[in-house]
């Protein structure tokens, strides 16, 4: 039987955007609509809005407004750092670490520049996808020039020790870049004392509007520019800067600075409510960190299913929740990210991630612990996989 009622708990993919932020924006379209790089007033009053929605962000994470580049997307931002970043330095060395766990587009990203030359190696993980800094360590060489680690995994949302190797990688004299898509918002990021020099962020995991992401470069940090055209951006992105969305993203950095700490409690409690009754269901398993993980995400794997049989199945029943990240789960391939966890295929397919936001409710979380189990048992018993193990 279905319902008519819909409920959303796939946050991690994307998030709806906030009606504060919809309000700051709407001037943006119609009135304030000039060029920012034009001289007369319409420009002046957009320019105006650029500059402060740049120094508002970059006061959220310690860094300086300069430092901040707006782009269209995390994918640009990561191709923008990884790519950038290692053209730039490439006269030092061609050596260059990413966890095994990225998001595709820094693992593609890394596999283009392999195509150029350069050596790119993989750090490992451990069964909760966490790395340990002391394996960073021992992989630096004298030509590694950049390290790219994420803040929390978009899938299983392990939070990575990025702190510790930011650390390393600043004491060795290696660029450390991280993606924090995932984490910025929800999790406090101090660029200075996290020994950052490159970070990603992105709008629309945010609750601001799609179009709009953000690379933190720090001063003095080289990057050799991906787009090449009008010099916008401090001459390192070029294309007209998408005002409405940046003044967006201002507005939701702004509110989630202002809600993290009793958002992120509120989010714990039904992440950890949905984790101690799921686990209930028997050969039901939690993948991630079971302690350092992010606030709104739950990862479970469940044997002898399929995660695209759970997910249409929630879906019959109004719940929207995924099996991976959004940009790789119509492949039906295993996930990369649990495989380097060391689970084999089979157990990678049996997959579910469901994602918390600011508009999940507790009803919606006992909605889904009545549906869920049932989902589980019915589909274990028409499941060909059962009896082969």
């Amino acid at each position: 039987m279905t319902q008519k009622e819909k409920i959303y708990l796939d946050y991690a993919a994307s998030t709806p955007v906030d009606p504060k932020v919809i309000k700051a924006m709407l001037p943006y379209f119609t009135e304030k609509f000039g060029n920012p790089s034009s001289l007369h007033g319409f420009a002046q009053e957009t320019k105006e809005a650029l500059e402060q929605s740049r120094e508002k962000i970059a006061r959220t994470i310690g860094a300086k407004p300069r430092e901040i580049i707006f782009t269209s997307s995390a994918t640009e931002s990561n191709n923008m750092a990884i790519k950038g970043a290692a053209l730039a330095k490439q006269q030092e060395g061609k050596h260059i670490l990413i966890s095994s766990i990225e998001h595709s587009c820094v693992l593609d990203s890394a596999e283009w520049l392999k195509k150029q030359g350069f050596d790119v190696e993989k750090i490992p993980v451990d069964k909760d996808g966490m790395i340990n800094p002391e394996v960073v360590q021992k992989l630096i060489r004298k030509d590694t020039i950049l390290v790219s680690v994420m803040h929390a995994n978009n899938e299983i949302g392990t939070i990575e020790p990025i702190s510790k190797i930011g650390k390393i990688c600043r004491e060795k004299g290696v660029l450390f870049h991280t993606d924090s898509a995932q984490t910025f918002g929800k999790l406090p990021i101090d660029v200075k004392k996290m020994n950052i020099d490159l970070l990603t962020a992105s709008s629309q995991k945010m609750y601001g509007p799609k179009g709009v992401a953000l690379l933190f470069i720090k001063e003095g940090v080289r990057i050799e520019p991906i787009l090449h055209g009008g010099g916008h951006e401090f001459g390192l992105r070029a294309g007209t800067e998408n005002i409405p969305a940046i003044v967006g993203f201002a507005k939701a950095t702004e509110l989630c600075q202002k809600e993290m700490k009793k958002e992120t409690e509120r989010q714990i409690k039904l992440r950890d409510k949905i984790i101690k009754e799921t686990l209930k269901i028997p050969d039901t398993f939690l993948n991630g960190h079971p302690k350092n993980r992010l606030p709104n995400n739950v990862h479970f794997r469940f044997s002898f299913i399929e995660g695209e049989a759970i997910v249409m199945m929630l879906d019959s029943y109004g719940i929207a929740a995924s099996t991976a990240s959004a940009c790789s789960s119509p492949k039906l391939e295993p996930s990369h990210v649990l495989l380097s966890c060391g689970l084999k295929p089979g157990e990678a397919h049996g997959s579910l991630r469901i994602s918390l936001g600011r508009w999940t409710k507790e009803k919606d979380v006992k909605y889904l612990l009545k549906i869920l189990p049932k989902i589980i048992e019915d589909l274990r018993k028409i499941s060909p996989f059962k009896n082969v193990h």
